[in-house]
Parts: structure tokens; C-alpha cells; sequence
């Protein structure tokens, strides 16, 4: 009996030892067009969507894409980095957003991304709540609602570099933050959108080396938002171009 007992103590340490391996996250998981999301997301066996290798990687750990394809909307509620840079990321979004940033203390970056609507999409990266935000070397196309939308209740800080953010009905860039919001727009083309950027409530928005063209109006502000524009943008060809409420000639 007391052999037994043994046994059946030692199964199930076993057992709680390749659950724990089994439920294990790695700090870096891979995607591809050819891979399944029963997979480990491992190099030589990749996911094939961003959600499907998120539940498997850590919290501040990074997905890469192994291949040009499309990896589909996705929910990100820790720290993370999306990265593709050196091949595409293809999310497309009809009908939905592309990206939900839901976490108030999370830092998340997203590298090397072709974000679609299809025309019907809402909007391509929506931040409910997160501590920093980067988009960089990203696409977004095609919205109802905004390229990114930024509604965040507490402080959050986002960079946008080098992005195309086009063909939005709503605005390229929307800061509307319950709580407040501080984004630089880097070396990016806002264009055909209903608002290149618009800001309100407690709101900053920098921009730099940045074109705002062909859009229903280039800068949009109300009550304590601000827009300052840096250096080196250019703002024309808009039904309504719009100013910022500062400029600041940078030496």
C-alpha cells in the first residue's frame, strides 16, 4: 500500500512537471504562412497567427515573422514586441480592428507591419490603455474609424516613425485620451485621411520631418489639446490644412 502511495506520488509529479514544460512561454516565438497555431511557435515550428503565438510567448518577449503572409487581427494585453522587420507582417482587418492595445502598464512595440481594412476595418491599432506604444516601419490602410486611435484612461507615451498611415476615413492619428496622452509623429506620411491628426481633451502631439497631404484637413485640435510641430513638416494640399497651436524651430 505504502508502494503504492509512492507510485502514485511520483506520477503525478511527473505530471505536474510536463504541465508546467507544456504550458511553458517562450521569450521569442516565430510565425509563418505554412505554420499552425497548435505548434510550439518555435523556429522549426512556427504559428500561423499573432494570436495564436501570443498565448505562448512572455510577458516583453518578442514574435517574429518568418515569411511575407498574412498573421490576423490580434489582442495584446502585456508587454510585447511584434516584430517583422526584414519580411512583411500582413494583418487584415475587415470589420474589426487590426491591433488592441489593452494593458495599462504594458510596453509594446510593433516593427515591420502591413495593417488593412479592406474599407471595412474600424480602426488599425486602437490603445485602450498601455504605458508606451512604438509603431515603426508600419502600414495602415484602408479604415472607417482611425489608423490609430488613442483613447487610453491613464498617462500613455506613443512614437510613430517612419509609418504610412492612409486612406482612413476617420483620422490618421486620433488622440482623444480619458486620461492623458504624449505622441511624437517621426519621418511619417499621413494621407487621405479624414483628419491627418487630430487631438483633443489632454493630448500632446510633437511632430517631425513628417507630410500631411490630401487629407479632408491636415491638423485638427480643440479645448486643451496641443499639436506642436517641430521641424521639416510639410501640411498642404488639404481640403482645410489647419496650424498647430505651436511652432518650435529646433537648432
Amino acid at each position: 500500500m505504502h508502494e503504492r502511495r509512492l507510485n502514485l506520488l511520483f506520477l503525478g509529479f511527473l505530471y505536474a512537471c510536463f504541465a508546467t514544460i507544456a504550458n511553458a512561454q517562450a521569450t521569442r516565438t516565430w510565425v509563418s504562412g505554412v505554420g499552425d497555431d497548435v505548434n510550439p511557435c518555435s523556429r522549426t515550428a512556427p504559428c500561423k497567427t499573432f494570436a495564436g503565438a501570443i498565448s505562448k510567448t512572455a510577458a516583453s518577449g518578442e514574435i517574429n515573422c518568418l515569411d511575407p503572409a498574412g498573421y490576423g487581427a490580434v489582442t495584446i494585453t502585456k508587454s510585447m514586441t511584434i516584430n517583422c522587420t526584414g519580411t512583411l507582417g500582413g494583418i487584415l482587418a475587415a470589420g474589426t480592428n487590426g491591433i488592441n492595445i489593452n494593458s495599462g502598464t504594458a510596453v509594446v512595440s510593433l516593427r515591420g507591419l502591413d495593417i488593412n481594412g479592406a474599407g471595412t476595418g474600424l480602426c488599425g491599432i486602437k490603445i485602450i490603455a498601455a504605458s508606451r506604444v512604438y509603431v515603426e516601419n508600419t502600414v495602415i490602410d484602408g479604415f472607417t474609424q482611425s489608423g490609430i486611435w488613442i483613447e487610453n484612461a491613464g498617462d500613455t507615451q506613443v512614437l510613430i516613425k517612419n509609418a504610412t498611415i492612409k486612406n482612413n476615413v476617420g483620422d490618421g492619428v486620433s488622440s482623444v485620451p480619458k486620461g492623458s496622452s504624449d505622441i511624437f509623429v517621426v519621418d511619417s506620411l499621413l494621407s487621405g485621411n479624414g483628419n491627418g491628426i487630430r487631438a483633443e481633451a489632454n493630448a500632446t502631439v510633437r511632430v517631425s520631418g513628417s507630410s500631411i497631404i490630401f487629407n479632408g484637413s491636415g491638423f485638427s485640435s480643440k479645448s486643451e489639446a496641443r499639436i506642436i510641430s517641430l521641424q521639416n513638416n510639410t501640411v498642404d494640399g488639404n481640403g482645410k490644412n489647419g496650424a498647430p497651436t505651436k511652432t518650435i524651430i529646433l537648432q
